[in-house]
């Protein structure tokens, strides 16, 4: 069965102070729902930018690079690995994830094949 991955990206520079109790509690049901139905592999949240490192490769030197990185807006915020049968599927999983959050944040999620081997 294929996996998928979905990269949360969300507006660091609008982003709230976090996740509201009623969220978590909202993703916490949708979560379980989710692994009770063997399609979560796995998922987190990320750490913000300004606690990440870039490394570069220019093709004959790798350079490292500490955040924050003020050219930086929508940034990969978490993800959610995913085990399903088809990309609709996987589609279907992640609108859900996206509706559970309201009006309180805006985000959007790429879904993107794992490819195997």
């Amino acid at each position: 069965m294929p996996r998928f991955l979905s990269l949360v990206t969300i507006d660091e520079n609008t982003a709230s102070d976090g996740p509201s109790e009623a969220l978590m509690q909202r993703m916490g049901e949708l979560l379980e729902e989710m692994t009770k139905a063997g399609v979560l592999l796995d998922t987190a949240g990320l750490t913000p930018t300004a606690q990440g490192t870039r490394v570069h490769w220019d093709g004959e030197r790798a350079s490292v690079t500490d955040g924050p990185f003020t050219e930086t807006k929508e940034v990969v915020g978490g993800y959610a690995l995913m085990q399903c049968k088809d990309r609709a599927e996987a589609i279907e999983w992640t609108k859900r994830f996206l509706k559970i959050h309201g009006d309180e944040f805006q985000l959007f999620c790429e879904v993107r094949e794992v490819v195997e081997g």
